[in-house]
């Protein structure tokens, strides 16, 4: 459970009984707060409760929605498990001040607060109220859309996502390291999660080309699990500019693949193939089937969405590119980096240092 956040101290002598207001945080699958305002008195406690996915309390500003506020409270990412039953929880003290406070979820894949996933503290009911805080804050994912996605007539294929190596300091509970990692412009911090998070991808559900999720978050030492479901589907890692090539081949660097699985359609026990997060630079990965990845079969981790190397140009890249790739699907193929209970770890170039990794495992107690 993450600690409360006491934002003002309240005098005890108060005549009325503070109150608490819970708030879920991304109930159902929902990018919303519910409610997504409240109104309260100083004193009154704030309980956000996270839901399934990876979602932040984060104040901003009327303003600007969607802009962290400089010195303003934050909850961070607090990824929660589909199968979690004791939600972790965030609390926020109202202070004595009468100004409205603002908060969105400040989730780049997606663009939650684009979305509208905003929240208030007594906002006014005229003039700045919440109705047009959240107007403000959706209007932004239209500018987004505007800048990062150009239309389908005068489309043109993004540079290659440029990075650098950077060196950091890494805190895990007691354990303070030194790590060398690669950097990528609107990346996440190389920080570990501090209750490691199996995110479960579906290939292929419903006889759908698609991954699903197929655009998700995940910090150093989350797993992700790719579930394969009827017909004959791959895991392939390949790069942003090449989306429908093998790593390997477009870059020379070996990356993860799971070979072809095929499922029967009575089948119900779902094979699985599993790879490890040991940075958070963004992995792009597609199905190697004839024609999938033309069809939009492809997937991103940590995808920098507020720039134009973000997923919905990867997507319309494989479209356009796809159609000019090849693949094969024999029924004997196995998973490059597969175990016994297909799952495999891997790891995308350019990738974290060997001291990192070693410091990390040795952190969480795996050395």
């Amino acid at each position: 459970m993450l600690g409360y956040l006491a934002f003002a101290l309240i005098s005890t002598s108060s005549a009325r009984a503070a109150m608490t207001f819970n708030v879920t945080v991304g109930a159902n699958g929902q990018l919303a707060y519910n409610p997504p305002f409240v109104n309260a008195s100083p004193g009154d406690m704030i309980n956000f409760i996270f839901n399934p996915k990876n979602h932040t309390v984060t104040q901003s500003s009327f303003d600007q929605p969607c802009t962290p506020l400089v010195g303003g409270l934050d909850s961070g990412f607090v990824p929660v498990a589909p199968e979690t039953v004791d939600l972790p929880t965030w609390q926020v003290q109202v202070p004595s001040s009468d100004e409205p406070l603002w908060f969105h979820c400040k989730q780049p894949v997606g663009n939650h607060c684009g979305q509208g996933m905003v929240f208030a503290i007594n906002p006014p009911a005229q003039g700045n109220t919440f109705e047009a805080f959240q107007a403000s804050a959706r209007a932004t994912l239209n500018a987004t859309t505007t800048s990062t996605t150009a239309s389908a007539s005068d489309w043109t294929t993004p540079s290659p996502q440029p990075w650098q190596t950077a060196t950091a300091t890494v805190t895990n509970g007691n354990s303070i390291w030194t790590t060398t990692y690669t950097s990528y412009l609107g990346s996440l911090p190389p920080s570990p999660s501090p209750q490691p998070v199996n995110h479960k991808i579906i290939v292929g559900a419903n006889g759908q080309f698609a991954y699903s999720p197929s655009n998700i978050t995940a910090a150093v030492g989350d797993t992700v699990t790719f579930e394969f479901h009827p017909k004959n589907h791959t895991v392939t890692q390949s790069s942003f500019s090449n989306p429908c090539q093998p790593l390997e081949q477009s870059t020379g660097t070996v990356g993860f693949k799971s070979g072809f699985r095929p499922v029967g359609a009575d089948d119900t026990d779902f094979p699985t193939f599993t790879i490890t997060i040991n940075d958070t630079a963004p992995i792009w990965g597609y199905c190697g089937q004839t024609g999938h990845c033309g069809a939009g079969m492809v997937f991103a981790i940590n995808a920098v969405e507020s720039g134009p190397n973000n997923f919905q140009n990867f997507l319309e890249l494989a479209k356009r590119t796809g159609a000019t790739s090849t693949g094969t699907s024999p029924a004997s193929a196995s998973a490059t980096g597969g175990t016994n209970n297909n799952s495999g770890a891997g790891l995308s170039s350019p990738r974290i240092s060997i001291i990192f990794i070693s410091c990390f495992l040795l952190a969480v107690g795996m050395l």
